[in-house]
């Protein structure tokens, strides 16, 4: 069952992190149109990531021994909310920071975690994360690439499919079964890191509707991983993951995929629709909706701080959440729509349509809202 959240005020010392990330961010993004920053964690810029590593902001969870910052959960969830808020380009560095990293430190050998941990902080290497495969898209246990132990390590075979930017990225972590078939579910299955530099690994980008390729698919065939890339313990692939997932699913990239839209429909109303009240009880909707799943995200960063790994609850918030992201273009369309002959400016009308193309997909990564919504009734213990 669901617990009951704990309404988390960020510490005041976390808080105090805005004053810096802001002034660094102004300059940083200055003259980038909304359009391009509405791309935000979907828009790769290893360059931008190598410039939050020399302050300190990448892996800034993870112990100083490692590279690392040392700091809390809070001070992730603010220096996250400050990136995004703004579009900032973090897609490069993401999938590292927020789950690889932490995974590695949690269930990762010392010999692992000192290769890879600090080579995250100084932004040097970029994960993807394997999970969605051909014709079983999100429902995980029934993954059929294999890996098999043999004298070198795990001989390793299968495909993988709209896996983020693995076309950019170093490695990844994949969800491989080591045992049984697809009966077995979720026996079996294991977390290898895979050098995507090895042969016999193929990458294939894949366009979507906005001109973008931010997916790929990823082609194993018979590659030969070292024994030391398995990762935690052969079989306990499964609960790894929710445990990563957690990560993945409860932060405030899950709320805010909209917010550069949102803050240039804002600066067009203050100077258009001032006194509209279709417009005023839409923004009041949008900053309720957010207001509480802001609330829900900072309790489970609380959570996640303790040690603890609430699944069930990030799938939850990552569900809402998807609603909200998805919503925000649709209403303030709806806004525009409703006066049609009134002037809107050219990098509005261009941030918009990029949030329409792209809006369907919010609800595919990370986990489908199909996907969700049966973990969800799992948890409930309704199904």
């Amino acid at each position: 069952m669901i617990d009951t959240l704990e309404l988390i005020e960020i510490p005041a010392e976390d808080e105090a992190l805005r004053t810096e990330i802001r002034s660094f961010l102004s300059d940083a993004l200055a003259g980038l149109a909304p359009d391009i920053r509405a791309r935000s964690w979907m828009g790769f810029d290893a360059d931008f990531s190598r410039k939050l590593a020399q302050r300190g902001w990448l892996g800034i969870t993870l112990p100083p021994q490692y590279g690392g910052a040392g700091k809390s959960a809070f001070a992730r969830f603010v220096l996250s909310e400050e990136l995004l808020g703004v579009g900032a380009p973090v897609s490069a560095h993401w999938i590292a920071d927020r789950q690889s990293g932490p995974l590695i430190l949690k269930y990762g050998t010392e010999a692992q975690k000192s290769f890879y941990l600090p080579r995250i902080c100084k932004a040097e290497a970029f994960f993807c994360i394997g999970m969605s495969e051909p014709d079983s898209g999100s429902d995980l246990a029934s993954i059929r690439t294999k890996a098999v132990r043999n004298q070198a390590g795990w001989l390793l075979s299968g495909s993988k499919i709209w896996t983020t930017n693995a076309q950019h990225s170093d490695y990844m972590i994949a969800l491989v079964r080591t045992s049984g078939t697809t009966a077995d579910r979720y026996k079996g299955l294991s977390q290898i890191i895979v050098d995507l530099k090895l042969p016999g690994v193929s990458v294939r980008p894949i366009n979507d509707m906005a001109g973008d390729a931010h997916f790929s698919e990823v082609f194993f065939e018979d590659v030969q991983c070292p024994d030391d890339a398995l990762i935690g313990v052969e079989g306990d692939g499964w609960a790894q993951v929710n445990a990563e997932l957690a990560f993945e699913r409860s932060g405030p990239e899950r709320l805010y995929s909209s917010m550069v839209l949102l803050e240039t429909w804002l600066a067009h109303c203050r100077f258009n629709d001032a006194g509209n009240a279709v417009a005023a009880a839409t923004l009041g909707q949008i900053v309720s909706w957010l207001a509480v799943l802001r609330a829900m995200s900072l309790s489970l960063t609380a959570k996640l701080a303790k040690g603890e790994s609430p699944a069930i609850e990030a799938t939850l918030v990552k569900d809402l959440g998807t609603e909200i992201e998805q919503a925000i273009p649709r209403l303030i369309g709806e806004v525009l729509g409703s006066a049609p002959d009134a002037p809107v400016s050219a990098s509005l009308l261009k941030t918009l349509a990029y949030l329409e193309q792209l809006a369907p997909s919010f609800s595919l990564r990370g986990g489908t809202r199909e996907i969700l919504r049966g973990i969800i009734a799992r948890g409930l213990g309704l199904r």
